[in-house]
C-alpha cells in the first residue's frame, strides 16, 4: 500500500534545513577529499561565527516583517571605530589632550557604534514610517561613507594580540568566536521564547494592528529589535576585525546576503510573525557550508554569487509555497 507524499509533509517541512544539510554535506564530502577534516570543520565553524551573530539579529527583525540591508555596512564601521581608538586613541590639539583607549574599552565603543546606527534605523521607520527596505537602505550608504571617512580608503593594522584574541583565540578547545555565536543564540532564544518581549515580536509581525490593539508599543518594540539588530551586527565587526588584525574599509561587503538567506533559509518568513532563532543558525551552517564547498571545489567567486542568489530564489519560493499551503 502506498503512502500519501501529502501524510509526509508535515515532517518534511519541519526538517527541510537539516535535510537539505545532510544533502549538501554528502555531495560535497564526495567531491572533496578536503571537506571531512577536523581543521576544515573548525574553519567553517569559525566563519559561520560571524553570520550567525548576523543573522540573529536580522530574525528578530524580518519577525516584525521588517528588513535590515544596513548589517554589513554597520559592522564595518563598527570594527572600524574600535579599531581606530584602540590604535590611535583620540587627539585633541587644541586642549593639549590624547585619550587613549583599551582593548575593553574599543570593543565597548564599537558594540555602542552598532547599536546607536541600529536604533537610528528603528527611529527613522517607526518617527517617519517609512519602510524598512528604505531606511536601512539609506543607512548602508551612510554607514558605508562613515566607515571610509573613518579610515581613510585605508586598513587599521597593528591591533595587538590581546584584541585579536577575540577572533583568533581558542577556549577549551572551541574557537572562541564559536563560543560568543553561541552565547548569544541561547540568550536571544531566551529572550523570544520566556519574555513578553519575544512574545509581542511574534505579535507584531503576525498583525501589528491586532498587536497595536492588545496594547503592544508598537514604536519602542521595533527601536530594540534594530537596536539590538545593530549590536549584534557590530559583534560580528569585531570577530571580523579581530581575526584579520585589521579593519577593512570594504568590511561586510554583501553580508547582508549571507544573512537574509540563513534567514529565510531556516524558515523565517519575509512576512512577519512566524521563524524561530535556531533555524536561522541551521539556515547559517547551510550558507557557510556552501561557502566553504564552493571553495573547497575551486569555484569561481562569481559563479559562487550565481549560486548563492539561486539558493535565497529557492529559499522564498519555497517560504511562499509553505504560507500558501498553511
Amino acid at each position: 500500500m502506498q503512502i500519501p507524499l501529502q501524510t509526509y509533509r508535515p515532517v518534511l517541512l519541519k526538517f527541510q534545513s537539516l535535510i537539505a544539510l545532510l544533502i549538501l554535506c554528502v555531495a560535497i564530502g564526495l567531491l572533496s577529499d578536503k571537506f571531512f577534516t577536523v581543521a576544515n570543520g573548525w574553519n567553517v565553524l569559525r566563519q559561520i561565527s560571524v553570520n550567525v551573530c548576523i543573522s540573529v539579529g536580522m530574525t528578530l527583525v524580518v519577525l516584525t516583517a521588517g528588513i535590515d540591508l544596513s548589517v554589513g555596512s554597520v559592522l564595518a564601521l563598527s570594527g572600524a571605530i574600535a579599531a581606530g581608538l584602540l590604535r590611535n586613541g583620540i587627539e585633541l590639539p587644541a586642549n593639549n589632550l590624547y585619550i587613549g583607549f583599551t582593548v575593553f574599552g574599543a570593543i565597548v565603543a564599537g558594540l555602542l557604534t552598532g547599536s546607536v546606527l541600529g536604533g537610528f534605523n528603528g527611529w527613522a521607520i517607526t518617527r517617519f514610517n517609512l519602510p524598512p527596505f528604505v531606511a536601512t537602505l539609506a543607512m548602508l550608504t551612510i554607514a558605508r561613507g562613515l566607515t571610509m571617512l573613518w579610515t581613510e580608503g585605508f586598513p587599521i593594522t597593528g591591533l595587538g594580540d590581546s584584541f585579536t584574541f577575540l577572533g583568533t583565540g581558542w577556549f577549551l578547545g572551541i574557537p572562541l568566536p564559536v563560543w560568543i555565536s553561541g552565547g548569544i543564540v541561547l540568550v536571544v532564544v531566551l529572550l523570544m521564547d520566556q519574555t513578553r518581549f519575544g512574545r509581542y515580536v511574534y505579535a507584531i509581525g503576525g498583525s501589528e494592528s491586532a498587536a497595536r490593539l492588545s496594547g503592544v508599543n508598537i514604536n519602542r518594540i521595533k527601536m530594540l529589535v534594530y537596536t539590538i539588530a545593530g549590536g549584534l551586527a557590530a559583534v560580528g565587526g569585531l570577530l571580523v576585525t579581530s581575526r584579520l588584525d585589521s579593519a577593512q574599509p570594504n568590511a561586510g561587503t554583501s553580508y547582508e546576503l549571507d544573512s537574509i538567506a540563513a534567514v529565510v533559509i531556516g524558515g523565517t518568513s519575509l512576512s512577519g510573525g512566524r521563524g524561530s532563532i535556531l533555524g536561522t543558525v541551521q539556515g547559517a551552517v547551510i550558507i557557510g557550508v556552501l561557502n566553504n564547498g564552493l571553495v573547497l571545489l575551486n569555484v569561481s567567486p562569481f559563479w559562487q554569487q550565481v549560486v548563492k542568489g539561486i539558493v535565497i530564489l529557492l529559499a522564498v519560493i519555497i517560504d511562499k509555497s509553505s504560507s500558501r499551503n498553511d
